[in-house]
């Protein structure tokens, strides 16, 4: 569905990847001085007296008594808790709002539909009738409030959610200031929306990446688990009753480690040439991972997340391989090698071995 942030002078790429000034914008995104154009996003909701302790048998965070205008995050996982859907939802006393990235709506409304039983529930597709922007700090624009309370998700990363968990070591974790807010918009207000000051994706993206928070539409893999992404730290409460992909979850967090973990590479931008998502990352000649988002920070320069394997030596420099060069990256560690095991479970003796 095109849009008034596609016809704006400057503007490049469907949805906006800019408006001419990338960095610029970002400065002004960052300090909330601008919008961003997310109306190619899907958004859907739930109706019905079943809709919060439903969703909350289904998906890994406790929402069974969120209250209106509360905002959370929860994670839909497969039986072996492999990641099928990350949703943001927002609950206004009469349906249950469910925002998630773009082409993923309509699989989502098939799968909560095939799991609705006799509940009392009703699931609706509403991309047509609103849309989302996005902005940090105070909404510079009205939500939409048709059951008298504004729709704007307000993102659970900037600290440890009750019942989560953070991997990351750093005293100071770069998402505290992440004041980061999606606001729901009627679709017919969008012309409203593209007159206020503007920032592209790249911007929303190198903000992102510097906070170090995953997405569902860059960061997950058909392999992704949500410890190897720092996930636990918003979307998972780890007392809350079963759901799909507990068992997996329980396991890796309290007996074993993530195969993988997410890194932030500083990213050597002597070339110029900027890593796209998928470009493989390197120790030597042996490939470690791969790139899921790079961006040109305003303040950090060249950054990327990339997802690597657990062993990889937090020490070591390594190369990402782009456009037939090979571009230097210094790892910041997000998910550390020994995340997970936090389980105090004594060692056992083997079965018939002599004590000493």
């Amino acid at each position: 569905m095109s849009n008034e942030f596609e016809t704006l002078p400057g503007a490049v790429g469907t949805p906006p990847q800019h408006y001419g000034n990338p960095l610029g914008e970002q400065k002004a995104l960052a300090a909330g001085g601008a919008v961003v154009d997310l109306s190619h996003r899907d958004i859907l909701t739930i109706t019905g007296p079943d809709r919060l302790t439903w969703l909350d048998s289904l998906t890994s965070q406790s929402i069974a008594r969120l209250a209106p205008g509360e905002s959370s995050e929860t994670l839909q996982l497969d039986p072996n808790g492999h990641l099928e859907f990350a949703i943001r939802i927002f609950d206004d006393g009469e349906s249950a709002w469910l925002l998630v990235d773009e082409g993923e709506g309509m699989s989502l409304l098939a799968w909560l539909n095939r799991m609705r039983f006799m509940l009392r529930v009703e699931i609706t597709d509403r991309s047509q009738e609103f849309a989302v922007v996005a902005a940090f700090g105070e909404p510079p624009i009205a939500a939409a409030a048709p059951a008298g309370v504004p729709v704007v998700w307000s993102d659970p990363w900037s600290s440890v959610v009750s019942g989560g968990h953070q991997y990351a070591l750093t005293a100071e974790h770069p998402g505290a200031q992440w004041n980061y807010n999606e606001i729901v918009i009627e679709r017919s207000r969008l012309a409203e929306a593209a007159a206020l000051p503007h920032a592209g994706l790249l911007a929303l993206e190198a903000l992102r990446i510097a906070a170090w928070r995953p997405r569902f539409a860059t960061e997950v893999d058909a392999k992704s688990i949500p410890h190897e992404l720092d996930w636990l730290r918003s979307a998972v409460h780890l007392t809350k009753g079963c759901y799909r992909g507990q068992e997996t979850v329980a396991k890796v967090h309290n007996l074993g480690h993530p195969p993988r973990r997410l890194v932030l590479l500083h990213l050597d931008g002597s070339d110029g040439v900027l890593p796209v998502a998928g470009d493989q990352v390197f120790v030597g000649e042996k490939e470690v991972g791969t790139i899921t988002t790079a961006g040109l920070h305003y303040e950090l320069g060249p950054v990327a997340l990339a997802v690597v394997k657990r062993s990889v030596d937090p020490a070591l420099e390594l190369a990402v391989a782009t456009d037939g060069i090979q571009v230097s990256a210094a790892q910041e560690i997000i998910v550390p090698t020994d995340a997970g095991a936090v389980a105090d479970v004594p060692r056992l003796p083997r079965l018939g071995a002599v004590a000493r």
